[in-house]
């Protein structure tokens, strides 16, 4: 039996990512762990966080022979990466902010990132934008906030439409075109961020990337399968999680889910 796929996020931001992956890679197995009880990682002091992570993922692998990890992350990635690999004897991918595809697409050269405030201020992140975005003005606009309001709406909770339009009002005013999502939560919100924007603006995100990524290296290792059988998922969570996130897990293709007793 193949081993199987782990996708990992602090809540159910990732599961934008495994949505992806399944299209491509529907013949896999996966597990998609969320932890939800240290939920948002974008306020974690870069010690625990980096800790934490390492650790619960370290666990799980083990636990369940993981083949391949997904950090469907971005404040996890641009701190976890290096250690995490360190750690384990199987591919890491890791999840950066889209700032590439988007200073490319740009026309206006006014572009935004939109992320958790840990990553607006993370030093990987600013050698990115000036890597690769050093001819273009880059609105950085932290919020925590909008993790929570996707984590509501995947609950099935209504969107605080009132609180998601004053935390995009700066990309409102300016000459943005393009908008780069840099919290896996931030996809879930699209629909409700491109009809309060009232303009033609493009969002970005990295899910395509990482998915023709993990491809690669499941091909790699030999075992791209023909079969199209979907393998479904297993969802496992550190905190709590309501009916209605239980419901939302499954039209995301999770047919069981548990919580994780962590280890230490």
């Amino acid at each position: 039996m193949a081993k199987p796929i782990l996708v990992f996020d602090s809540g159910v931001g990732g599961l934008s990512i495994l949505k992806e992956l399944h299209s491509h890679l529907p013949e896999q197995s996966y597990y998609y762990l969320f932890d939800n009880a240290r939920l948002p990682y974008g306020e974690l002091a870069e010690d625990e966080l980096i800790t934490g992570s390492v650790a619960l993922i370290s666990q799980v692998v083990a636990e369940i022979d993981a083949r391949l990890v997904v950090v469907a992350c971005n404040t996890a990635s641009t701190l976890v990466l290096e250690q995490l690999r360190q750690s384990l004897n199987i591919p890491v991918v890791g999840v950066v902010p889209a700032i590439k595809p988007a200073a490319l697409l740009s026309k206006t050269k006014h572009i935004a990132l939109l992320a958790t405030p840990g990553t607006i201020q993370r030093d990987y992140t600013h050698k990115l934008i000036q890597e690769f975005a050093d001819d273009c003005h880059v609105e950085l606009i932290g919020s925590s906030e909008l993790v929570h309001i996707a984590e509501q709406k995947l609950a099935g909770e209504p969107v605080a439409l009132a609180s998601l339009e004053k935390i995009i009002a700066p990309i409102k005013a300016q000459p943005v075109d393009v908008v780069v999502l840099g919290c896996t939560h931030f996809p879930l919100l699209a629909p409700e961020i491109e009809a309060l924007l009232q303009k033609s603006v493009v969002l970005l995100d990295s899910s395509k990337a990482i998915a023709q990524r993990v491809r690669y290296l499941i091909g790699e290792q030999g075992e791209l399968s023909r079969s199209q059988k979907d393998k479904g998922v297993i969802a496992l969570y550190t905190g709590m999680i309501n009916e209605g996130l239980e419901k939302t897990l499954a039209t995301y293709g999770c047919s069981s889910s548990a919580r994780v007793l962590i280890s230490g």
